[in-house]
């Protein structure tokens, strides 16, 4: 498995991405990760639709719960043809127990704890923490990689208008 390091930075620290490198023109590998409900969910189970796919440590520090919470706001203005992903390490008990009290509706949150397997994915797995980069990728209706994002320090917010621009770029 490939390693980088110093693509992503904690306070400043460098730490290293497990995974090969997911570039715009790339598919993703498909991944399975689990629903709120605990039911098996593959990437490739959204091919047809145009997929926001965002990757944040944990919901229940600040800078993932404003992310997600973005994410569904800007959600709930594009097409139906859009489907909205935010993938975690988080169990999925707990996100479930977030989105309810955050009033996420728009959005589906991916548990990735069982197998790591969407960070091995996109390249996204943080070796030192095992938990996910923060990221931003944008997949057009065949799972191409239009869009990506990978946010340099993982305690900033990723450029929203950056990535909804992309998206709504495909919908025109």
């Amino acid at each position: 498995m490939t390693e980088r390091k110093g693509v992503v930075k904690f306070k400043g620290s460098p730490l290293t991405l497990v995974g090969n490198a997911i570039s715009v023109g790339n598919k993703i590998p498909d991944f399975t990760a689990l629903g709120n409900d605990l039911s098996a969910v593959k990437l490739s189970s959204f091919t047809g639709k145009i997929v926001l796919l965002s990757l944040v440590p944990s919901l229940d520090t600040s800078v993932c719960d404003t992310q997600t919470r973005r994410f569904n706001a800007e959600a709930t203005r594009l097409s139906k043809d859009v489907v909205v992903l935010t993938v975690s390490m988080d169990l999925p008990f707990a996100q479930k127990r977030w989105c309810a009290a955050a009033g996420i509706d728009r959005i589906i949150t991916l548990s990735d704890h069982r197998d790591a397997a969407a960070g091995l994915a996109t390249g996204m797995l943080i070796k030192e923490l095992r938990l996910l980069g923060r990221a931003v990728f944008v997949l057009d209706r065949d799972g191409l990689v239009v869009y990506e994002q990978i946010v340099p320090e993982i305690t900033h917010e990723p450029d929203y208008p950056s990535a909804i621009g992309a998206v709504r770029n495909m919908l025109d």
